[in-house]
């Protein structure tokens, strides 16, 4: 890819105020991060899709190889069926990325990757990116986290998945050790101004895209901003000046 991409966390708690966000920010974003909180919802899910948004569902699947096989394609299935294709576009995949947990074992990420393939492929939509997570930038960074961020990485690319979710502080090893074409999602960015929250590893957007990341995951710095879309603005023209 040749520019970092913003994903919105659609972090907020009611069909409302995810609408409103939506449509407060526009043209400006393309891709929210849909978690948990708001995967049980088929409303907001038919609105991002109506609207030709594209997800980045972030439920961290982790079990036994062929629940995790069965649940993304359950996933994929449910999106393709719950949305409408924007221009006409027979091809297009609602779900644009998703995540599983890389401690899951080459095993599960391989059957992943092989059960979203065909599944995809049997739908007639491409096929969504699986990026693995490495280890959670909530958690305080240790002596032995970069070598186990990077032992995942390598684990995910032997396995097939197209790339991981890192923190900045391990962007650059990452993006070494793996090669310029292995995805790189960053959460936890911050602007410069704003509060880390419950972010122990966070990074400003210059500093993610300087370390090689390709997609920055931004939350609450627009979310709870007095104007999202001038929040937003602000990080993409930092993204767009770096």
């Amino acid at each position: 890819m040749s520019k970092a991409q913003l994903i919105v966390a659609l972090d907020v708690d009611t069909i409302e105020e995810a609408r409103g966000l939506i449509d407060d920010l526009g043209d400006s974003v393309e891709i929210y991060k849909v978690g948990h909180q708001q995967w049980t919802n088929e409303d907001i899910i038919s609105y991002l899709q109506l609207r030709g948004k594209k997800i980045f569902l972030d439920l961290k699947y982790y079990d036994i190889p062929n629940t995790v096989a069965s649940a993304v394609k359950s996933a994929i299935k449910r999106a393709v069926f719950l949305s409408k294709s924007p221009n006409d576009d027979p091809r297009f995949a609602p779900i644009f990325m998703l995540t599983v947990h890389i401690s899951g074992g080459k095993e599960m990420l391989e059957v992943v990757v092989k059960a979203a393939k065909e599944h995809a492929e049997a739908l007639n939509v491409d096929r969504p990116y699986i990026v693995g997570v490495t280890v959670l930038t909530s958690i305080t960074k240790d002596v032995g986290t970069q070598e186990l961020v990077l032992r995942r990485a390598r684990l995910a690319k032997e396995s097939g998945l197209d790339g991981v979710v890192a923190s900045v502080e391990e962007t650059a090893f990452i993006r070494r050790e793996c090669g310029p074409d292995f995805l790189i999602v960053t959460p936890g960015i911050r602007p410069a101004d704003a509060s880390l929250n419950d972010q122990k590893r966070a990074a400003t957007p210059q500093a993610a895209i300087l370390q090689g990341s390709n997609f920055l995951v931004v939350g609450r710095p627009i979310i709870q901003a007095s104007s999202p879309r001038e929040a937003a603005l602000r990080i993409l023209e930092e993204m767009k000046n770096r």
